[in-house]
């Protein structure tokens, strides 16, 4: 038979604890209520909102980031086929330090960024522009890798890539608000053509010297 005094001992003591858990949260809440109202919480709940608002931004400043290191709008496999990788030319990106734009060092990016073969050093530069429908490049080089930094208009860049079916080259269209580097490894033929109607298209072609293997 169960002992009712013992029963009633457990729910009284259950409803105490309770009753002090609650008394201890509002206690808490009144002093945090007290402190934010003097004068000196007024630099510290800045402080705070400034922090969550930095956390808030490098949050989505990493999302872009992790997303455009991917490919640009879902082009992540077929970059990688040109051996390309591509920038935006605006905030947030990992070429535009501040507002004058951006500003990058082909060789070193290149690298960074995965792509294969291109120039080891910048013996030999030179920078181009190709009109609307003109083509550059349809050519390779047997002497040396080249990296390209490409930009300002809507352009077909072409690799030659023998895993390609049918064609035997990989091809990728750039945007006119993007930045792309490029390389094209010793004996890799490749060329450049300007697709946009207003645009000019601009490049840089940066060559090492290369022995071929």
């Amino acid at each position: 038979m169960a002992n009712p005094r013992r029963n009633s001992y457990s729910t009284n003591q259950s409803v105490d604890g309770s009753f002090q858990s609650q008394t201890q949260s509002s206690s808490s809440l009144s002093s945090l209520k007290h402190l934010l109202k003097k004068p000196h919480a007024l630099p510290f709940l800045l402080l705070l909102l400034l922090l969550l608002t930095w956390v808030s931004l490098r949050l989505q400043y990493s999302s872009r980031f992790r997303h455009q290191q991917l490919g640009q709008d879902g082009h992540g496999d077929d970059d990688s086929k040109a051996n390309l990788v591509r920038f935006k030319s605006g905030l947030p990106s990992a070429i535009v330090k501040d507002k004058r734009g951006w500003l990058l060092d082909p060789v070193s990016l290149a690298l960074q960024f995965g792509v294969r073969g291109g120039a080891v050093s910048c013996s030999q530069v030179h920078i181009g522009e190709i009109r609307r429908g003109d083509i550059r490049g349809n050519h390779r080089h047997y002497s040396c890798n080249e990296t390209f930094v490409i930009w300002g208009a809507k352009t077909k860049f072409r690799l030659e890539n023998n895993q390609m079916d049918g064609r035997g080259y990989a091809e990728v269209t750039i945007g006119e608000d993007e930045v792309v580097v490029a390389a094209s490894p010793s004996g890799t033929a490749h060329a450049l053509v300007n697709v946009d109607a207003l645009r000019n298209t601009y490049f840089v072609g940066c060559q090492d010297d290369a022995e071929v293997f």
